[in-house]
């Protein structure tokens, strides 16, 4: 048996490429690193330093003792965790009943689905704000929420689908043999089997509600209530751009998030390529 040995030369420019990749991916949060870091609100020096001159905390501390930022951070987690929750509970119900169950419409609701997507998310936000006034949830976090959640709606329950398609239905049938209800057998079976795609869903749900900023801008106007996005961009005061407060409040931000990434990271490919795929 021969095995195919690699071409150096190829293998060079494939190393180079990741290299290259990998510098495009790590340097804006290197780049925002250096400025969290560097004094007097200096978002980057003339020169060219691999570490920043002078290194200091005050943007730290600044942003943690002179601001709203705990707060924020605090409205942030609580949004993010609720429209994860929301997000979890409509398109896990929906994604099954698609995949299990065939009823008349089905395929017009897939199709509708489908064809939401082609539309950008920003068409819908003054209709979003027309409806929460209506029901009087604007500068509330439930109406936040509800809008992040329902807004996740359809590439969630598209990908839930196509994940919930590749488990077979034999095993739900065993269970259901076995003396599980129809109910037990979709909460004792199938959700343990969907774990990874659960996992994405959660993930995305969790950066919907905390990464976005147009929406909360249009919904909330009482300070107390602010994410962190909403507050941090408030932090510039006329024509002064604080940089320095911007990369270390931004820094805090990035925390929940990176913790719930590598949290889920094991679950996170193939609940991504296996739903998308069927």
């Amino acid at each position: 048996m021969t095995t195919k040995r690699s071409n150096p030369l190829s293998l060079v420019v494939l190393y180079a490429i990741l290299v290259l990749g990998l510098i495009f991916a790590v340097f804006p949060i290197y780049f925002v690193v250096q400025a969290a870091f560097r004094p007097g609100n200096q978002l980057y020096s003339t020169t060219l330093q691999l570490f920043p001159t002078n290194p200091t905390l005050d943007n730290f501390s600044y942003v943690l003792t002179q601001t709203n930022l705990p707060l924020w951070l605090w409205n942030t987690l609580k949004v993010g965790v609720l429209t994860t929750i929301f997000t979890l509970l409509i398109t896990i119900s929906a994604g099954y009943a698609l995949s299990r169950f065939r009823f008349r419409g089905r395929s017009s609701i897939l199709t509708g689905m489908l064809a939401l997507q082609a539309f950008p998310a920003l068409l819908g936000i003054f209709a979003v704000y027309l409806i929460l006034n209506s029901l009087g949830l604007i500068n509330t976090h439930l109406g936040l929420v509800l809008a992040y959640a329902i807004g996740g709606i359809t590439f969630n329950t598209w990908n839930l689908k196509g994940y919930f398609d590749t488990i077979p239905l034999d095993l739900e049938e065993a269970a259901m043999i076995d003396g599980c209800e129809p109910t037990q057998a979709f909460l004792r079976v199938m959700l343990p089997l969907a774990r990874p795609v659960i996992a994405v869903t959660a993930l995305f749900g969790f950066l919907a509600g905390t990464g976005e900023f147009l929406l909360a801008g249009l919904v909330l106007y009482d300070e107390k209530l602010y994410t962190a996005p909403l507050g941090i961009i408030g932090l510039q005061e006329g024509f002064r751009t604080p940089w320095g407060w911007f990369a270390a409040a931004s820094l805090f931000l990035a925390l929940p998030v990176t913790v719930l990434f590598l949290f889920l990271q094991r679950n996170l490919v193939s609940g991504l390529s296996q739903g998308a795929v069927k």
